[in-house]
């Protein structure tokens, strides 16, 4: 698995939290796989557990538009 931007954004916040992926897990609620297969990059994540640990930071995933240029 590839990391992508937002595994390394989690990664990076629990580092600086200074939580290791077992106090990620707990904290958050998620399992403790989870938190391994988001920090790796895995491609298929269930967007709720995702913000469940992304809460932690004060973030969230969701839908945003996007702003297509007029021709």
């Amino acid at each position: 698995m590839e990391q992508t931007t937002l595994s390394r954004f989690v990664k990076a916040m629990r580092k600086q939290y200074n939580l290791t992926q077992v106090e990620l897990s707990e904290k958050s609620g998620v399992g403790l796989r989870f938190v391994r297969e988001l920090e790796q990059g895995k491609q298929t994540l269930r967007v709720d557990k995702v913000n469940q640990i992304l809460n932690l930071f004060g973030k969230e995933v969701g839908a945003i538009p996007i702003e297509k240029e007029e021709k």
